[in-house]
Formats: C-alpha cells, structure tokens, sequence
C-alpha cells in the first residue's frame, strides 16, 4: 500500500480524493455560526465589513449562485482548498510523495476545516500562492512577476489582514528587497488595489482597527491565554504530529533566500501571536497561513536531513481515523448527549421552529450575530441582532434593517432569561431562547456618538461636559415612538458589577439636528474606574444599546 502511494502518477488521484471527500463534506454539514455570518455578508457586497475583508463574501456569493445550500456555501473554500495542496506541491524543491502525504494525513485541522466558508481558507490559498510568486519573482524581477507579486499580496489582504505579517517578514528575511525598485513598485500596485477597502475604513470610522486592536484587549494577563494558544497550535498542524512537524520545521536549516523567506515567516507569525496572548486571547486558526512554510520545511527536514519519519509512519492511519470519526460527526449528530461544535446540528429544527412562533414578523436576536444569520439561512425572512453596551458590536450595526421594521411587532429572541422573565421558550442545543412579541419596535444603532477624547478623570461630585459628535446613519427620517420620545441615555459600569443607567435632558430628535451635543456626566459617587458608554431607548426589559465607543473614567 505504501509503495502505491509513492508513485507519481497517483499524486492527482490523491487530490482529487480529497476533492470528493471535501465535496461531500461541504455538501452534507450544516453550517457553522460564523459560516452563516458571513453568508450574510454576500448577500451585503462591499468592499469592507466590520471585522473582515470582502474576499470571503465574494466567494460565497459565487458558489451560492450555483447551489442554494451549504455546498454553494463552501464551494470556493473547495477549490482553494485543494488548489493550496497543488501548490504546495508545486513549491516542495525535492519532492518525496510518501512523505507529502503523511503530513498531509497527519494534519487533521487542514482536512477537515478546508471546507468551512471562513476567511482563513482564501488566507491559506493566497498566501501560499503569494510565496509561489515571490519564489518566481526571486529567479526574475520580470514585470510580470511584479505585477503578479502585487495582485497577490492584494489578494491576501482582502482575505484577511493577517496576510500583512507574511510580507513583513518576508523582508525581513531579505533586506535586499528594498534595493529593487520593482519592490516597490509591486508595494505602489498593491497599495492601490487594496485603496477601495481602506477607504471604506476611512468612511466607516476605522471599525475593524477598532475592533481587533481595542475591543478584542483583555482587561488583564490570563496565562491561559498563553498555554491555550500553544497548545492550539499543535493541534492546529497535528492533531497526533503537530508537536513534531513545528519542531521539525524549526531545526531545518535553510537554503537560499526563498527557504528563508518561509523560516521567517513561520517563526515570525508564531512569536508575534505568542506575545499577542499577553494583551488577549489568540485563536489558534490566526496562524493557519503558515501552513505552506510549515509543510515545505517539515518535508525538506525529512527528506534533505533525514529527520526520522517513524513517528508519521505510526500514527497516520491514527490521524485519519479520528478525522473520519470527526467527519461522521459533523454530519450526524451521533453523540446528542455530548455537545461538541453544536452549533453544526440541528439548525433545520430549532430555526423552523421559532419561525413557527414569529409568524411572519421580523426576529430581533440579543447581543449574537450568529443567530439571527442561522435563522436566515436556514428559515428564510428578516433577522436582525440588538447589541447591548456591554456586547461587541458586528456587522449588523452597519446593515440597514432597523428602518424596515420601526413601528412593527417582531419577535424578540434572547439567551438571558431576565431579559424575558416571563414568556415563551425554544429549547435548542446551543441553549434555550426566551421570545415575546414586541410592537411597535424601536431602536437606533446607526445613530453614534463619537466623543473626541476616550479617557477623562474625574472627581466626586464633578459634572463632566461630555462633547460628543452624532452620527446618523439612517437614510430616511428617523421614526420615534408616537408616546413616548428617546432621549439620549449613558450608562456606566465597573469591574465590581455595578451598573447604572441615566436618561439625560437631550431629546434624540434634537441631537439629531446638530453635528455635536454636549451631554452632562455626573461622576459616580464612588471612587473608582469606570466605562461609560451612550447609549439610546430598547424595547421594555433590555439592556441599553451601543451607541458609542468605549469612554473610560476615573473617579478620584
């Protein structure tokens, strides 16, 4: 069986097994949550969203043109996903099959997640292909090569802006790069193919530099955050091998100005996440665009030094084991007692059912941005998710979907029973939904208010005249309840829990006639640091909205 695998001619029937064995996947798997966010998404094309690039949304648009399922879903993420293996192939120097393919067998994570719509898959494609480039680019500063250099660095930009490190480090590794007047003019081609989404940051505020560099921040060290990544990461490359595949790629000496390109890449991106867990937790997949520089390293350790493949020899049909029992199970759900990854069962019945209970109105999901994209996908109609003050914002503080159901009943769905202490329920394996009918509905989250200083220090008993500029993000008038009219609110919290709301003076319809409004701030009675946060009227028994960036006080 080994020697059959070590032929070159059956090299395209292993990928296109894998292709298959994808295919059915993809086919046969619900969605993930964030896979059906960012389905949403392509229903939105921009050229920017709150906390990605657009490449994803676009390649989920395709596909979901040609099949209205969770295949059309993923079937960009297919392609790419085996056209990175073909490359990876294609970029090995000295070639050994049978060692290819026991890093192959042995990286369950890269068999199994190269389905899944998420940004991390046109991140591995364009990043491997970006090295296959810049290796041409090396033998040849054609113009060609420039102008393809440029396009897929662009490319690896608009997938995720991880991408950024690989071309960091790459020049790192060779400073030579900056005497090449093709460099930058490949650096000017990128920078002006990547200009629409950069500007529609400038227009947007910023949202995702807000979001990955601020709001993502832990409030303190944790070394969980530290122990947790490392051990993601060798279950990342692994699960059984992942451990010796690093180590392996870590010892192999390098040879010219490419393999050191990958050297650096890999340690580089791995020791930058690694100092990045010191300000917050790191999610193992942020480094997945290693994945080329790890298996072109790990293969020529063993095949040009001769590191032992014993250890992939044992364990590959292991690895492929429990990838096929994880295949099993993000189909079938044969272990319900079991909740691992809920998230990709039982869609079809939970969403049917509280689409059952909505009756035709829209459903106004709690602080999730997943929810209300499941619900979409899989019952159809309008869906929206509410962010409170103390909840991350997401793309749904972008969409306008409020404007279309001011004035209306919608069913509200939340996770936290308070909010709706005494009405209806759906059980689910994610968690139970607590639901009401609520009408007419009202809220405002295109409307910020952006103060020009975050942190203030106060004394007890001090007023502060908080200036804020007012944002309306509306395109049409802004309706207000006919009973009652918003006024603008701010709530403030600190780490012992306290938590209090105060509804100011400034009626929102007046706000919402000028640039900036000052808004009086009375300083907590207790001496301490605080949050603060403006927010505007939500439905009866909810948490306040989000409607402005994070102020910081300090109450002496």
């Amino acid at each position: 069986m080994i020697r059959f695998f070590t032929k070159n001619q059956y090299k395209y029937g292993i990928f296109a097994l894998w292709a298959i064995l994808a295919i059915l996947q993809a086919s046969f798997t619900e969605l993930m949550d964030d896979e059906a966010y960012y389905w949403v998404y392509s229903g939105h094309l921009d050229w920017g969203y709150f906390d990605h690039p657009p490449m994803i949304a676009l390649l989920i648009k395709m596909g979901y043109a040609l099949f209205h399922n969770e295949l059309g879903v993923r079937l960009g993420m297919v392609v790419l996903n085996v056209l990175t293996l073909i490359l990876v192939d294609k970029l090995i120097p000295q070639k050994n099959n049978l060692v290819f393919y026991l890093i192959l067998a042995g990286m369950g994570a890269m068999q199994l997640g190269g389905i899944l719509a998420v940004p991390d898959i046109p991140l591995i494609f364009f990043a491997t292909l970006y090295f296959y480039i810049y290796r041409n680019f090396l033998e040849s500063q054609s113009w060609k090569n420039t102008l393809l250099l440029a396009l897929s660095m662009a490319l690896m930009f608009y997938s995720k802006y991880h991408g950024v490190l690989l071309v960091f480090f790459t020049v790192l590794s060779n400073l030579h790069l900056l005497k090449l007047y093709r460099f930058y003019i490949a650096v000017l081609v990128t920078s002006l193919l990547f200009f629409p989404h950069l500007y529609w940051q400038y227009t947007h505020g910023f949202p995702s530099l807000q979001y990955h560099l601020v709001e993502r921040n832990a409030s303190s060290y944790d070394i969980s955050f530290t122990l947790d990544y490392l051990a993601g990461q060798v279950l990342l490359f692994g699960p059984l091998v992942g451990w010796l595949l690093l180590y392996y790629a870590f010892r192999t000496p390098v040879q010219g100005s490419f393999e050191r390109a990958l050297k650096f890449s890999l340690v580089g991106v791995l020791a930058f996440f690694l100092f990045s867990t010191f300000k917050g937790r790191v999610e193992a997949n942020w480094t997945v665009m290693v994945f080329a520089p790890l298996v072109i390293l790990a293969h020529q350790g063993m095949v040009r030094q001769g590191f032992s493949v014993k250890v992939l020899r044992k364990t590959w049909w292991v690895s492929l084991l429990l990838v096929l029992v994880v295949r099993v199970y993000m189909v079938w759900d044969f272990v319900p007692g079991v909740e691992i990854r809920p998230e990709i069962h039982h869609n079809k019945t939970w969403t049917a059912a509280l689409s059952q209970k909505a009756g035709g109105r829209p459903v106004v999901f709690v602080n999730s941005y997943q929810a209300p994209s499941k619900y979409m996908f899989y019952a159809g109609g309008v869906s929206y998710s509410l962010n409170s003050a103390w909840a991350r914002r997401s793309q749904y503080n972008y969409w306008h979907t409020e404007e279309t159901m001011w004035g209306k009943g919608v069913l509200l769905a939340t996770g936290y029973r308070p909010h709706i202490p005494d009405q209806d329920s759906l059980l689910r394996t994610q968690g139970t939904i607590y639901c009401r009918i609520d009408s007419p509905y009202y809220s405002y989250q295109l409307i910020q208010f952006m103060p020009a200083v975050n942190e203030y220090t106060l004394r007890r008993g001090d007023t502060l005249q908080l200036k804020v500029g007012v944002q309306n993000g509306y395109n049409v008038p802004v309706q207000t309840s006919a009973g009652a009219a918003p006024f603008v609110e701010y709530v403030y919290w600190n780490d012992e829990g306290a938590r209090n709301v105060v509804r100011s003076a400034l009626p929102l319809a007046v706000a919402l006639r000028q640039d900036s409004v000052e808004i009086p701030i009375a300083a907590p009675a207790t001496p301490g640091n605080y949050n603060l946060k403006l927010t505007l009227p939500v439905p009866a028994g909810l948490d306040p909205s989000n409607n402005s960036p994070l102020i910081r006080l300090k109450v002496e």
